[in-house]
Order: C-alpha cells, then sequence, then structure tokens
C-alpha cells in the first residue's frame, strides 16, 4: 500500500512541478495556429522530462529504503555492524567524501547498492547475503566499489542523462505525431488544432523512441560499473575487488532479490543474452574481471 501511495505521491509532484515552472517560464502551448512552435514544445518536453528524474533522484534514498527493505545502522550491535560501520568510515575518508548512511537489506543473493542525490549526502546498502557468505577483504572492495559510484558522482549523472533523453523523446515523438497527424488531415484546410492522429502517433513513437533511447541509459550504465570496479580496486585493493567479482560469478545461480528498479544500481546484474544485452545496465562479469588485471 505504502508503495503505491509513494507512486501516486512522485506522479503527483512531478505535475505540480511541471506546471508552476512552465507558468514562470510563461510557455505557451506548443502547438499554434500555425503549426508547431518549436521553442515552446522543447521547453515543455525539458520541464516534463527532467522533473521525473529530478524528484526520483532526490527522493532515490527513501525509495531504496523502502523498496529493499534496507534497515540502517545508527548505532552498531555487533561487531560484524562495527567494523561495517568503521569500513565505511575509512573508505569515505579516502574518496574526500562525506560519510554516507550505512544499511543491510534482507537478501540471500550477494548484492550492494549506492544511492542519493549529491557525493555528501548519499546511502549504501549491502545485503545479508553478502555479508554472510564474502571474505572481509570481499565485502570492503564491495564497499569500496559502491563508494566509489558516489565520488564519481554517478546518481547525479544518470539522472541528467535520463532527463536529457526523456526531453527528445518526447520532443521527436510529438514532431513526428504532428507530421502524421497534418498528413492525414491534409484535405481539411481551416481546421485548427490536431486530431486523434497526433495523439495516437505521439504515444507509439514515445514508446518506441524511448526503448531506443534506453539503450543510451544503458551504456552510460555498464561505463560506471567500470569506472567503479576501478575505484574499488584503487580504494580497497585489486585481488580483493577481482575476488569479489569472482564470488559474484559464482553465485550466478542464485535468484536476484533486487527490485527492478534498483537494479541499475546494485554491484550485481544478471546479463542479459543477445538483443537484449543493449539494455543491460551492467556488463557481464567475465569483463569486468579482465579489465580489472589489464590495469
Amino acid at each position: 500500500m505504502m508503495r503505491i501511495i509513494l507512486f501516486l505521491a512522485t506522479n503527483l509532484a512531478v505535475v505540480l512541478v511541471a506546471s508552476v515552472t512552465l507558468s514562470l517560464l510563461g510557455v505557451e502551448h506548443y502547438l499554434s495556429g500555425t503549426g508547431l512552435n518549436l521553442t515552446s514544445l522543447l521547453i515543455f518536453c525539458a520541464v516534463f522530462g527532467f522533473a521525473g528524474s529530478i524528484i526520483s533522484l532526490l527522493m532515490s534514498k527513501t525509495m531504496a529504503k523502502m523498496s529493499t527493505g534496507t534497515q540502517l545502522i545508527e548505532q552498531p550491535r555487533s561487531e560484524e555492524e562495527r567494523w561495517l560501520l568503521e569500513t565505511v568510515a575509512e573508505l569515505s575518508r579516502q574518496a574526500g567524501i562525506k560519510m554516507p548512511q550505512v544499511g543491510v537489506f534482507p537478501a540471500q543473493q550477494a548484492n550492494a547498492f549506492a544511492t542519493g542525490w549529491n557525493r555528501n549526502d548519499a546511502l549504501v546498502a549491502v545485503s545479508a547475503g553478502l555479508m554472510q557468505r564474502f571474505r572481509p577483504e570481499e565485502i570492503r572492495a564491495v564497499l569500496a566499489h559502491e563508494i566509489g559510484h558516489v565520488a564519481n558522482g554517478d546518481m547525479v549523472t544518470l539522472a541528467l542523462i535520463q532527463g536529457v533523453v526523456n526531453t527528445f523523446v518526447m520532443f521527436f515523438a510529438r514532431i513526428v505525431g504532428y507530421a502524421v497527424d497534418s498528413f492525414l488531415r491534409r484535405d481539411e484546410e481551416g481546421q485548427g488544432g490536431v486530431g486523434i492522429g497526433f495523439y495516437i502517433t505521439t504515444f507509439v513513437f514515445e514508446i518506441i523512441f524511448g526503448i531506443i533511447a534506453s539503450t543510451i541509459v544503458a551504456w552510460f550504465s555498464r561505463r560506471r560499473e567500470f569506472r567503479a570496479d576501478e575505484a574499488g580496486a584503487s580504494l580497497a585493493s585489486p585481488h580483493g575487488m577481482i575476488g569479489a567479482l569472482q564470488r559474484l560469478k559464482a553465485e550466478s545461480g542464485i535468484p536476484d532479490q533486487m527490485p527492478a528498479q534498483m537494479t541499475a544500481f546494485g554491484i550485481n546484474s544478471h546479463w542479459k543474452q543477445g538483443l537484449m544485452a543493449l539494455f543491460a545496465s551492467h556488463p557481464p562479469l567475465d569483463d569486468r574481471i579482465a579489465a580489472l588485471k589489464q590495469r
């Protein structure tokens, strides 16, 4: 129930922010009697395109904790939790960032994630399964990998890229929609506005362009994993980072319990085959291991 309320609240916030912003900018409707107002259309698409990604970024820690069931470690209740806090604090100092919140989420699959709206207000969480089965050196490397994501500003960059992608998907879908609608209504001279063809075509091409554009976001996500692996090797140790990735590979048969919306933020994700590889948020573990061995 809480997840549904959060979803509705997020969407309402997007609509409200976009509406207020458009009013303040004085943007007129992008459809005029003489055709498309491309400047207004681009502003319209940019406001709506960035609103969702920025609001999601600002709410990322709250949404991550709720969707994964992460329990924050405020005061360590065991030596294991004390070691976890001290390790994150040490790695954060090495990376030159403020120590993020630290938590553990209840999943048997070995995984971890980092999220937050800026590098000094982040969250790093590891799964219970990872804590139970990985050696301390490997856990330290995984934590260093996640700290690397935070230090590199990957969450912010990913949100900005998603905002740009959203903008141009909406922009070009409406241009195509208007062109198709104008062709279908070419005999209806003197009639303003657009017909149903505009809305149907725009909807269809938003889906098509959105699928194509998502490969760009996925490509960036795969590149940032290599960078985070390098950070893990530098902050912890190359041997520990390689060992952690090899253990993740060995445990690839354990079902993934990470919520779909958090997959891109985890250290581990099942590799897709064939054409679906274009949409994978993580590169194959073999490629990541090989890249570290070649450093």
